[in-house]
């Protein structure tokens, strides 16, 4: 009875000793599998030859947009002087009328202020679109190359920790590409 005991219980040491093992193992085999790129994105993405060309059509169409505005409040504040210069002498339905017509333009400005700024946001960004591709693609290229699972964007202070065994600097690479 004892000597039955005693090879369950050893039974039973090795199995619990076999199960805490064995995760060790594969956590570190699968460690040891995973490798990463790392890049700060922006960074990259300025260094591209054409973001220069793009941020100056943004700054150009910002000032289209800027300069209509101003030739808009320029108009309605000329044609509000006018009202101010003439209210005294209009009649009553006249005074009204121009009073409404000073409202109805001030609306209109207002409206076509808040377009402008939502089509200028939109357009920001989608003037970025194929140069974030582009980028994308090369590190689609580098990530393949170098068997990476994954290549993590360090912007923003977003990995303040990278282990340098597992993971690979490839900022000089991507901008060496997009070149």
């Amino acid at each position: 009875m004892k000597r039955i005991l005693f090879v369950i219980l050893s039974l039973f040491a090795l199995t619990i000793q076999a199960q805490t093992e064995a995760p060790v193992e594969s956590t570190d085999t699968v460690a040891n599998q995973i490798r990463f790129g790392y890049l700060s994105y922006e960074a990259a993405l300025k260094s591209m030859p054409e973001y220069e060309a793009t941020l100056d059509s943004v700054a150009r169409l910002r000032e289209a947009y800027q300069k209509e505005i101003q030739r808009v409040e320029d108009d309605f504040n000329q044609k509000y002087e006018l009202f101010l210069e003439g209210q005294k002498e209009f009649p009553k339905t006249i005074l009204l009328k121009r009073q409404n017509e000073l409202k109805a333009l001030m609306q209109h400005n207002i409206e076509f202020k808040a377009q402008a700024r939502e089509e200028l946001k939109k357009a920001e960004v989608d003037v970025f679109i194929p140069l974030k591709q582009r980028l994308n693609g090369v590190l689609a290229t580098i990530a393949k190359e170098y068997r990476f699972a994954l290549v993590i964007n360090t912007d923003a202070n977003a990995c303040p920790f990278i282990d340098p065994t597992m993971g690979m600097d490839i900022q000089q690479m991507v901008e060496d590409y997009l070149k």
